[in-house]
């Protein structure tokens, strides 16, 4: 029997192609002043999801992105920013591992 690691889990699990739906996140900065933004998310797993951000947004830091956020029944997932890639146009992918629970 082979044993699979979580990368490899990671990667055989369900994506979801959000074709850049808007949704908003929430961030502690550097400085520990509360951030918010509403930016397209790009790509959506059962562990993580991929956005597309016009600033940086610094790697490990806390992150909250509220699905849907006019609606009352909006979904809250808690993360943390795994990985922060400058893109050749000026904006930023960025990478959110997500946890079980608010930081």
């Amino acid at each position: 029997m082979t044993e699979t690691t979580n990368e490899e889990e990671r990667r055989q699990s369900f994506r979801l192609d959000m074709e850049k739906e808007l949704v908003d996140i929430v961030w502690t900065d550097a400085n520990g002043n509360e951030q918010k933004k509403k930016i397209a998310c790009l790509d959506f797993s059962r562990g993580g999801l991929k956005v597309d951000c016009d600033q940086a947004i610094d790697v490990q830091a806390p992150a909250t992105v509220i699905f849907k956020s006019a609606n009352p029944n909006s979904q809250k997932l808690y993360g943390r920013v795994i990985r922060c890639i400058k893109q050749d146009n000026g904006w930023y992918e960025i990478a959110l591992r997500l946890d079980d629970e608010a930081h």
